[in-house]
């Protein structure tokens, strides 16, 4: 892909992980590390499911899966790498597999998320995003009316 799209802020209903969220292609989208901080497991063991649920057939990686580019410090020099990210139907597979109440909450988080983007005109994202850079919803979007 070529950027991350929208970003918003997912924060846990404890408040002890923020999430830099991606909202392109009408889904979400994270990396390995955003899903093993999200579901408080180690990276090795969301890579694992991950890998099980493309073996199994469940999902197909080819739909769920975009790199995109991003800018990271290593040593006090820029450099540029292809992250990873996968698509929401893999982060609710993952949270299935984990047992994750996490999981559950950026679910319903997630899909309110995203209910609200689809209502908005591309135009109206655009300005909202000149007036805020990030927006913060909480775990408890879903008790809130965002129209």
């Amino acid at each position: 892909m070529d950027n991350k799209g929208e970003v918003v802020i997912y924060q846990t209903e404890d408040g002890l992980s923020r999430l830099e969220v991606s909202l392109q292609n009408e889904t979400v989208w994270l990396t390995i590390d955003q899903m093993a901080e999200l579901f408080q497991r180690d990276k090795s063991t969301i890579s694992r499911h991950i890998n099980k649920i493309f073996k199994e057939g469940e999902l197909v990686r080819e739909s769920t899966v975009a790199f995109y580019a991003t800018v990271q410090n290593e040593g006090g020099r820029k450099v540029e790498r292809n992250l990873e990210f996968f698509n929401l139907d893999v982060i609710i597979s993952v949270g299935y597999r984990v047992k994750s109440q996490r999981g559950t909450q950026f679910r319903i988080w997630a899909n309110s998320v995203l209910k609200v983007w689809r209502k908005k005109s591309r135009k109206e994202r655009e300005t909202q995003n000149k007036e805020v850079v990030y927006a913060v919803w909480n775990a408890n979007i879903n008790r809130k009316s965002y129209t």
